[in-house]
């Protein structure tokens, strides 16, 4: 079983950044592919990005590229989600999720535990 604590999320202006934490539960963090996914009101979860349990491969969705970065301290048990350059466009409901058998990476219904969300909102 897999615990994941979301944290980080707040009210920022378009253009400022922050940081979201995902705290995980379980000796064997470090052995699961990570993915972050949003919500927006109205609209189905989407990917954000993912990490591969080593850390050695990254992926984003194409609305997120070159703004936010993921990655992973298996030491700490903790995933992390930068965002810069926000964009009203940005705001969710952010989930961290916890893929214990690799499947399709994209895809939540791929992820086997997650986390209770965190609310990120972007004001213009």
């Amino acid at each position: 079983q897999v615990q994941l604590v979301e944290s980080g999320g707040g009210l920022v202006q378009a253009g400022g950044s922050l940081r979201l934490s995902c705290a995980a539960s379980g000796r064997t963090f470090s052995s699961y592919a990570m993915g972050w996914f949003r919500q927006a009101p109205g609209k189905e979860r989407e990917f954000v990005a993912a990490i591969t349990w080593s850390a050695g491969s990254t992926y984003y969705a194409d609305s997120v590229k070159g703004r936010f970065t993921i990655s992973r301290d298996n030491d700490k048990n903790t995933l992390y989600l930068q965002m810069n350059s926000l964009k009203p466009g940005d705001t969710a409901i952010y989930y961290c999720a916890a893929q214990v058998t690799p499947r399709n990476i994209f895809r939540a219904r791929s992820y086997d535990y997650w986390g209770q969300g965190t609310q990120v909102t972007v004001s213009s």
